[in-house]
């Protein structure tokens, strides 16, 4: 393999899981050897997502997306996103009699009708359809493989996540001067976050709120007692996670949950619901409690061993992260090989 064609329809300036994720990989990748070229909602005019203006979608003509393929003179291509660009790369790939690999980064379909009354069985079916005209679809942990299983996709492989051990790391934290124990979260500050249900627990100490999003104004106005700061970057965002005593992630929706393992390289033990991407990361008892009594999880979990989280977390590494996706895109194409001889 010499070259990869990444499509995206989310990438800088973006800040999230998604882009985080695939940025770090691309780095692996061709300290590896493998030149990756990435394309994504950069090179065309956008207009913002509905809801979440962030993300910024492609106004792409479908010439244009079929043309950029053709000449790209990649080997593999991997479809990373089910947006405008990943629909328009995915007609021209298999027009011009080539494979692709797609991932499943988010849970679109619940997205999108906690904001508007759409059912899940349409979005679900847009996705598998999306999704198994390609190869291989990479999932992060076994809980989400087996859900996308029940559901009809196919082709599912694993591809986990990993965490910069020398960026996020036990420092000095932030200079807060708050009753103790302190929980904090940090991830978007959105509906999908379920931030409400580590809000209402009646906790001893402190709450600690780090990120933005379009939930920020009004809980911080509904919620006085907790410290809302924003987002944070670099050092300073790893000060505001060595600020906690517990890192509380009360999603239930999350694929995976990146933050959990950097607050985990932090040294935080991790409280979490027993959903997808907690029960996956969380495999110590040590390191974190899920529980379906949130409160019960946080109270838990201020008695786990901070150094534990941190040797715990040394295991996931953006390297391997890399290996296996490679490991994926060769498997698929032997696959796609066997089948066509």
């Amino acid at each position: 393999m010499n070259k990869l064609l990444l499509v995206t329809d989310a990438w800088h300036p973006q800040i999230n899981g998604v882009v985080r994720s695939l940025a770090r990989t691309i780095d692996q990748l061709v300290e590896m050897g493998i030149e990756v070229d990435v394309l994504s909602p950069g090179e065309y005019w956008t207009v913002p997502c509905p809801t979440y203006p962030e993300i910024r979608l492609s106004l792409a003509k479908p010439g244009s997306v079929r043309e950029r393929v053709e000449q790209s003179g990649a080997d593999f291509f991997h479809l990373a996103t089910e947006g405008p660009l990943g629909m328009l790369a995915k007609r021209a790939i298999l027009s011009a009699g080539k494979t692709f690999t797609t991932s499943y980064h988010t849970r679109f379909p619940e997205y999108v009708s906690a904001r508007v009354p759409i059912p899940e069985s349409w979005s679900y079916s847009l996705l598998r359809r999306f999704h198994n005209a390609g190869t291989g679809c990479m999932v992060a942990t076994k809980s989400l493989e087996d859900d996308l299983r029940s559901r009809g996709f196919m082709h599912l492989m694993r591809w986990s996540r990993g965490v910069d051990h020398t960026v996020f790391r036990p420092i000095p934290p932030a200079p807060f001067d708050l009753p103790k124990p302190v929980f904090v979260y940090v991830g978007r500050v959105a509906v999908e976050k379920n931030i409400e249900a580590f809000l209402d627990l009646d906790l001893p100490g402190s709450k600690l709120v780090v990120g933005s999003g379009p939930q920020l104004a009004s809980l911080a106005k509904r919620y006085p007692q907790a410290v809302f700061t924003g987002a944070k970057l670099g050092e300073d965002l790893v000060a505001h996670y060595c600020a906690g005593d517990v890192f509380v992630f009360p999603s239930l929706t999350d694929t995976f949950g990146n933050v959990i393992l950097e607050a985990l390289a932090c040294g935080l033990p991790v409280a979490a619901f027993p959903v997808t991407g907690p029960i996956d990361i969380l495999t110590d008892p040590d390191v974190g409690v899920v529980d379906d009594d949130l409160q019960a999880a946080c109270l838990k979990a201020l008695d786990l061993s901070k150094a534990r989280c941190r040797e715990f977390a040394l295991q996931f590494t953006w390297r391997k992260c890399a290996e296996q996706f490679l490991d994926n895109l060769l498997l698929a194409h032997e696959n796609e090989c066997r089948t066509a001889a």
